[in-house]
């Protein structure tokens, strides 16, 4: 297939090119780089089946020849990018999924949403199965990516109701591996960094809040099964294997031997207290669920990153 990636210089979108080019297919990639880096498809520089092009997909753009499915994965997606860039969040949410839908439809292609956990906000249900409809504030401060993707997940089955556009919805979880950037202000790039150069490690709160970490490539893994699917509502992809944040640095300062010292800070405004996806459906329609162990993912992360704060001091 010929497959368009919007967001495509970002974390999970330039693994997902990878898995695609794997497969054989022959993708196009998107991206205006306001979040995203072009050091995450460097590699793919002399991939004859791989074309890039910088595009703000919340501009009216079309993509010459055929084109077979619409990966629709632009989106700032950590806490720092999308408060520091609130309306280009929403616009790519609400712009930026209509003009791929209007691609896909043009085209005749298939389209999947990559949507997200914070659908469900600060969770009132634990776990999360997929027909919970969320606690979202939404006039608070996260509200803008809670709510563009919120209305994303509307528009894209809007689009699948009135024109019978075969459409996926992915409702990814904390999700981490080698491309994160170290100042993403996410839990697993900011402990790493902290860790690795011996810094004390800020927890919010008491560090009682749960969350789950998947691999890149079991979440990859998961939305290329989905693209191929004929399921239309939204499926959960992330690890369920819950643990506190508290824990969860703990586990970071064990594996890279750090004496870093844990510090506090207090939580900030609507930060979820619970995160754990229910992966039932998941499981059940697509045979999926994540294979890669904590420990083994985390340590070609903080690899990763340590060649990262290297350069970084050099």
């Amino acid at each position: 297939m010929r497959i368009v990636v919007s967001g495509a210089a970002g974390f999970i979108a330039s693994h997902m090119c990878d898995r695609l080019l794997a497969e054989g297919h022959t993708v196009v990639g998107l991206d205006n780089f306001l979040t995203g880096a072009s050091r995450n498809l460097a590699h793919l520089a002399a991939e004859a089946r791989f074309s890039f092009r910088e595009q703000d997909v919340t501009h009216e753009f079309t993509v010459e020849g055929p084109v077979d499915c619409v990966l629709h994965m632009a989106s700032p997606a950590s806490p720092k990018d999308y408060l520091e860039h609130p309306i280009e969040t929403l616009d790519v949410g609400s712009i930026g999924t209509r003009r791929t839908l209007d691609l896909a439809l043009e085209k005749g292609a298939r389209y999947l949403l990559t949507s997200t956990s914070e659908c469900y906000g600060d969770p009132a249900v634990h776990p999360q199965v997929e027909t919970y409809w969320g606690n979202v504030n939404p006039v608070g401060p996260r509200s803008c990516y809670d709510e563009s993707k919120r209305f994303a997940e509307a528009l894209t089955m809007a689009y699948h109701r009135a024109h019978g556009l075969r459409t996926n919805i992915a409702r990814i979880f904390n999700t981490y591996g080698p491309r994160m950037k170290l100042d993403d202000g996410r839990v697993v790039p900011a402990f790493l960094d902290r860790a690795l150069r011996g810094l004390p490690m800020t927890i919010f709160g008491d560090g009682s809040q749960t969350r789950s970490f998947c691999y890149v490539s079991d979440l990859v893994d998961g939305l290329f099964r989905l693209m191929g699917s004929d399921e239309r509502y939204p499926v959960n992809l992330g690890n369920p294997c819950e643990m506190t944040i508290r824990e969860f640095a703990e586990r970071i300062r064990r594996l890279t031997g750090s004496r870093s010292e844990l510090s506090s800070e207090p939580l900030p405004e609507d930060d979820p207290r619970q995160r754990q996806p229910d992966i039932t459906k998941a499981r059940n329609l697509l045979g999926w669920e994540p294979r890669v162990d904590l420990d083994e993912g985390l340590a070609k992360t903080a690899e990763y990153f340590q060649g990262l704060v290297l350069a970084a001091e050099s």
